[in-house]
C-alpha cells in the first residue's frame, strides 16, 4: 500500500503529467462553459421566438375574431328571417364583406341555408363547445383534412359564421407538429383547432403553477396565450427543434484546445521552477550558502542590546539574495524547514556560544515554523544542542506567529515543554492572525512582539494606527513583556516607552548583523549606526 501511494506520489509530481493534466482539465473546462453558453443562447433564442410567435398569433387571432363577430352583427341586425334567395345573397354578400369568414349559415326549426353548399360531416346540430352571454362557440367543427371545411365557428340566435382551415393557416404559420389547442372544462378537455392532437395535460401538474405564459419542458414549448373568458384558455405547442449548436460554437472548440495547451505549459514551467527552485534550496543547505544573521534588540529606556532574533539568509554564489518570503514557505511545504532549523540552532550556537556563555543576561530568540510547534522534536534537538555548547535554556527563546498554532490545544502542551526546560516563548507579528484574547490567556507565552506594520501606523490617520496601543496594553493587563518590531525612528521609540514598551528592534538601532558584527556590538557595548548590511528582519 505504501509502495504505491509512493508510486503515484511520484507520478504526480512529474511537470509533464500535471502539465498533461492541467491542459486537458482546462480544455474539458472551457469546451463545457461554452457548450452551456451555446445550449443557454438557444433556449433563449427558442423562448424569444416562441414569444414573438405567441404575439404575432394573439393578434391575427384578435382580427379573424373580429370580422367573425361584425359578420354575425351584421346578419343579426338586418330583417331577412326566411331561407330564400335574398337570405342566400345575403350570406354571400357577408363572406364577400368580410376576408375571414369562409361561410354564413341561417338556419332555423326547418331550414338550414348557407353561402355554400353544406358539407357532409359538418354538424351545426350538436352542442357549443363554449357558451358566454353574447357568442356560442364551435371548435373544430370537422376532423376532414380538407382546408375548406370549417375550423372555428361563432353563433347568435338563428344565424352561424365560420372561418376556414385555410384561413387559420394562412394566419398562422404553425411548423410540422405543432398544435393550436382550446382549453375546456378547467384545463381537462383539450381541442386542437389547427394541427394534429396532442398529449394532455402536456405537463403536471395543470395548470402550471407560476405566471410564466412560456412553459419550456425537454420536448415542447408550450405558449399560454391570455385570454379575457375564464371558460377556455388557448394553447400553443410546438415541438422543440433540437439542440443544434451555433457555428460559432466549433471556433470555440479549437481556441478552448489551445487555451488548454496555454494552460498545460504554463503548469509545467511553474513546476520544474518550483522543483528546480526545490532542488536548489536543498543544495543550499548542503553548499552552506544559508547564512544565519542577528537582528538586535534594544532595551527602550537604556539603549543596551539585550538580545537578537536570528534571521536565516540564502545568499547565492553570484551574491543576490533570495527572499525569505520566497524560500520559507516552500521549505515549510516541502518539509525541509526542519532541517533549516536544525541549521538556525546549531550554527548560532556555533557563533554565538562563547558570547552567550559570558554574557548570562543576553538570549537569541530562534523562528518555529508551524511543523516545529506542533511537535515535541524541537526541544529534543535543542536539549542536545545545550548540553554541548554549555548555554543556558533561558539564553535561547523560541518565536511563534499566530498563523502558526493550527491546533492551539497541541501548541499549548509543547510549548509549555520548552518554557519547563527554561526557554521563553515570544508571540510574533501578533495582530496578524486569529490568535484571540481567550486562547492568549491560556498559551504558555512570556513576551509578545508587535508587528512593524502597526509601529508604521503610529502617528497617523490609518485605521490600525491604535492597534498597537491596544496590544500594549492587553499585554500589560496580561503581565507580558512586549516587543515592538521595525522601528525606524525616534518619535516610535519615545511614543512606545511612554506606553510602557520596554523592547524593541529595528534600523534605528541596528541592521541586522552578522555573528562578528553582533559580537562586536554586545562587546563594545555601544549601536552600530554604519549603512544596512543586510534586508531587514
Amino acid at each position: 500500500m505504501t509502495a504505491t501511494r509512493e508510486t503515484l506520489r511520484s507520478w504526480f509530481y512529474r511537470p509533464w503529467f500535471l502539465a498533461m493534466l492541467a491542459a486537458v482539465l482546462s480544455s474539458v473546462l472551457l469546451l463545457a462553459l461554452s457548450l452551456f453558453v451555446a445550449v443557454h443562447q438557444i433556449e433563449q433564442n427558442e423562448s424569444l421566438e416562441m414569444n414573438a410567435q405567441g404575439e404575432r398569433f394573439l393578434a391575427r387571432l384578435e382580427q379573424l375574431f373580429g370580422q367573425l363577430r361584425e359578420g354575425l352583427d351584421d346578419l343579426e341586425a338586418q330583417p331577412l328571417r326566411t331561407c330564400d334567395k335574398d337570405m342566400i345573397a345575403t350570406l354571400q354578400q357577408v363572406t364577400f364583406n368580410y376576408r375571414f369568414v369562409y361561410e354564413a349559415v341561417y338556419m332555423d326549426a326547418s331550414k338550414i341555408c348557407s353561402n355554400r353548399p353544406r358539407q357532409e360531416g359538418t354538424s351545426l346540430a350538436r352542442p357549443p363547445d363554449i357558451k358566454d352571454p353574447t357568442y356560442s362557440y364551435w371548435l373544430n367543427t370537422t376532423t376532414e383534412p380538407d382546408e375548406n371545411r370549417a375550423a372555428l365557428m361563432l353563433g347568435r340566435g338563428n344565424f352561424r359564421v365560420a372561418t376556414s382551415r385555410g384561413h387559420l393557416t394562412d394566419m398562422v404559420d404553425l411548423s410540422p407538429g405543432s398544435s393550436l389547442l382550446v382549453i375546456l372544462d378547467h384545463g381537462t378537455r383539450a381541442i386542437p383547432v389547427l394541427g394534429s392532437a396532442q398529449t394532455w395535460p402536456p405537463t403536471k401538474p395543470w395548470p402550471p403553477k407560476g405566471s410564466d405564459v412560456l412553459q419550456v419542458t425537454p420536448t415542447r414549448l408550450i405558449y399560454l396565450m391570455p385570454t379575457k373568458s375564464p371558460e377556455y384558455q388557448l394553447v400553443l405547442i410546438t415541438p422543440r427543434t433540437g439542440v443544434s449548436v451555433p457555428g460559432a460554437w466549433w471556433w470555440l472548440v479549437p481556441a478552448s484546445l489551445a487555451l488548454g495547451v496555454v494552460a498545460g505549459f504554463m503548469v509545467f514551467l511553474l513546476v520544474r521552477q518550483r522543483q528546480s527552485l526545490d532542488a536548489e534550496l536543498a543544495g543550499a543547505i548542503r553548499r552552506g550558502e544559508l547564512q544565519v544573521l542577528y537582528q538586535p534588540i534594544f532595551d527602550l529606556d537604556s539603549r543596551n542590546c539585550v538580545g537578537a532574533e536570528a534571521l536565516l539568509r540564502w545568499r547565492r554564489p553570484d551574491g543576490t539574495l533570495t527572499s525569505p518570503d520566497l524560500f520559507i514557505p516552500m521549505a515549510e511545504n516541502t518539509g525541509q524547514i526542519r532541517q533549516m532549523t536544525d541549521f538556525v540552532l546549531q550554527r548560532l550556537l556555533e557563533q554565538l556560544g562563547h558570547l552567550l556563555r559570558a554574557n548570562p543576561q543576553l538570549y537569541i530568540s530562534v523562528n518555529l515554523a508551524a511543523c516545529d510547534v506542533m511537535v515535541p522534536r524541537i526541544g529534543q534537538v535543542m536539549a542536545r544542542l545545550l548540553i554541548l555548547h554549555r548555554v543556558a535554556a533561558k539564553q535561547i527563546a523560541f518565536e511563534v506567529t499566530e498563523r502558526g498554532l493550527i491546533d492551539v490545544v497541541v501548541a499549548r502542551e509543547n510549548l509549555q515543554a520548552l518554557r519547563d526546560v527554561g526557554h521563553q516563548v515570544l508571540i510574533d507579528d501578533f495582530g496578524t492572525g486569529y490568535c484571540s484574547l481567550a486562547y492568549l490567556q491560556t498559551l504558555p507565552v512570556d513576551c509578545l512582539k508587535i508587528d512593524k506594520a502597526f509601529i508604521d501606523a503610529l502617528g497617523h490617520d490609518a485605521a490600525s494606527s491604535g492597534v498597537a496601543p491596544h496590544i500594549i496594553h492587553m499585554a500589560q493587563a496580561l503581565q507580558l513583556k512586549v516587543i515592538a518590531e521595525g522601528i525606524e525612528h525616534e518619535a516610535q521609540a519615545a511614543f512606545l516607552s511612554s506606553e510602557g514598551v520596554k523592547y524593541g528592534q529595528g534600523w534605528l538601532f541596528a541592521h541586522a548583523l552578522s555573528a562578528v558584527q553582533f559580537i562586536e556590538l554586545i562587546t563594545r557595548g555601544r549601536r552600530l549606526a554604519g549603512r544596512r548590511l543586510d534586508d531587514e528582519a
